[in-house]
């Protein structure tokens, strides 16, 4: 069972850091155990306190001892060898009806943030999106312009996008830059004093439920397959 949640030490970060500099087994072996005890198990820690203030509001998600992503990077297709991921993240399933989509968690200096939604979709439910993006354009943009989803993170956003519309889409649609999306995705950064407070997951917790007008409407969108999002896996 996870210890309560009291907040990163500072040292965290610097582990972090240090670890980018020095990212091999033979520095990484004989601080293992610094690494378990400043990062691993408060992370799990958090995201136990966190599934306790999902379940408390009624959001459907999922955030459990599993919910962390091992430190360790897959080098197997990669150019860069470098075994250790010199960030932390945790993916948050959603839960509720539909599916496909869920909540993120990525720690890292100066780099920290939170959000969610529909990454790496399948081709299916990458088409629902963009016919949902013509066919459905109040209720697309009723979610999108939730007062609180706007407020908390603004807009929709791609890892990566068409440079132009895709096939069959007008080029003059006036949701063109939506049409264009590959992933259906929303953030906001973290400073590193707000990662490192004890109240994370209570801070977390409200960043999700703003969410859920968006993420709502992408996990009712048509072309679920079995499994979870790539990113969750």
């Amino acid at each position: 069972m996870a210890a309560r949640f009291e907040g990163f030490r500072a040292e965290a970060l610097d582990f972090l850091i240090a670890l980018g500099l020095n990212n091999d087994r033979s520095w990484f072996q004989p601080r293992k155990r610094d690494y378990e005890a400043l990062l691993k198990e408060p992370l799990e820690a958090f995201c136990v306190a966190l599934g306790a203030e999902l379940a408390r509001r009624g959001i459907p998600m999922r955030a459990d001892e599993r919910s962390p992503f091992r430190i360790y990077r897959d080098v197997r297709f990669s150019r860069d060898k470098s075994p250790y991921k010199t960030n932390l993240g945790a993916s948050f399933p959603w839960t509720g009806e539909g599916g496909g989509v869920g909540g993120y968690l990525h720690l890292a200096p100066g780099e920290s943030f939170t959000g969610g939604g529909m990454y790496h979709p399948s081709p299916a439910r990458l088409a629902a999106w963009r016919s949902a993006v013509v066919s459905d354009r109040d209720g697309v943009h009723a979610a999108l312009a939730d007062p609180v989803f706007s407020r908390t993170y603004g807009k929709v956003y791609a890892e990566t996008a068409l440079k132009r519309a895709p096939a069959g889409y007008d080029p003059a649609d006036p949701d063109v830059e939506l049409l264009k999306l590959k992933d259906v995705v929303f953030g906001h950064p973290l400073s590193d004093a707000e990662v490192m407070a004890p109240d994370l997951p209570e801070r977390i917790a409200t960043d999700l439920a703003a969410s859920l007008p968006v993420m709502r409407y992408l996990a009712a969108l048509p072309g679920l397959v079995d499994g979870p999002p790539a990113w969750l896996r």
